[in-house]
């Protein structure tokens, strides 16, 4: 992933709710936005579809820290957009998956990530976070732009589109059953809630 500050800068005026909120807190630029966000904690949310309960809890996940400074590149007229990324999870990158991979006979889990881009880098707000990885992730099997403030049932959506249309038809997990996958997927949210505890 690249640098925050491959992104363009600008400074944040108020008047809109995501620049308001960060000029209540001193917060005067794009990139200074994005490196409070970045440097709040990881943290699962009680309601990642409430943008402003990354301000509240003062934590977040890939998903409420790309949603907030998304939503706040919208409000600035800036080409910086949240995409959604179908990676491969194996034990190189989280501690614990090799038990679901040789449970179910499959060499690495899909899983979803959120990031922010503006079509040329890759920028991850929770790179370097106690997030549950081992490192960063670098390969996307699959990515799409999405609103900032995606629903979980439209991510889902997008998830399992993949899986059916791109990455069970081809690949090591050609042929592999829905189900499979699906049982992995929800062993490694597991895992992945259980590592950043």
């Amino acid at each position: 992933m690249d640098p925050v500050n491959m992104f363009p800068d600008s400074p944040i005026h108020q008047g809109s709710t995501m620049a308001d909120s960060f000029t209540a807190l001193g917060i005067s630029t794009f990139h200074d936005a994005c490196e409070y966000v970045h440097n709040l904690p990881y943290g699962y949310n009680s309601n990642r579809d409430d943008l402003m309960i990354l301000f509240k809890e003062r934590q977040g996940t890939c998903i409420t820290k790309h949603a907030v400074i998304a939503s706040l590149a919208s409000e600035m007229d800036l080409p910086v957009y949240k995409h959604i990324g179908i990676y491969a999870m194996t034990e190189t990158l989280v501690s614990g998956t090799n038990a679901i991979l040789e449970k179910y006979s499959i060499p690495w889990i899909p899983m979803t990530h959120c990031f922010l881009s503006d079509d040329i880098h890759r920028v991850d707000l929770t790179e370097g976070n106690q997030n549950g990885k081992n490192g960063p992730i670098n390969e996307f099997l699959s990515t799409i732009k999405v609103e900032p403030d995606i629903s979980e049932k439209n991510e889902y959506l997008f998830y399992r589109n993949a899986l059916k249309e791109q990455i069970l038809k081809q690949g090591p997990l050609e042929g592999i059953p829905m189900k499979i996958i699906l049982q992995g997927r929800e062993e490694g949210l597991a895992i992945l809630k259980r590592n950043i505890l």
